[in-house]
């Protein structure tokens, strides 16, 4: 099952405000002002600052901070 298309148009970076697009197979949402990563865990979101992975560690293949 995939992430709700309507839960992705009111979904926004919880540090800057900013709009998320989804990565890969919904398996992170990337915001580009912050270059912060929120991955998703078994089709939910986890939209906590602390859970966050750096945009460039994430490109690198590490999705836990």
């Amino acid at each position: 099952m995939a992430l709700h298309p309507e839960l992705l148009t009111i979904l926004a970076c919880p540090k800057c405000k900013g709009q998320l697009t989804v990565l890969g197979q919904e398996e992170g949402l990337a915001c580009a002002a912050c270059s912060l990563v929120y991955p998703v865990r078994e089709e939910i979101p986890v939209m906590l600052i602390d859970e966050a992975v750096p945009r460039a560690k994430w490109d690198q293949g590490l999705r836990e901070v």
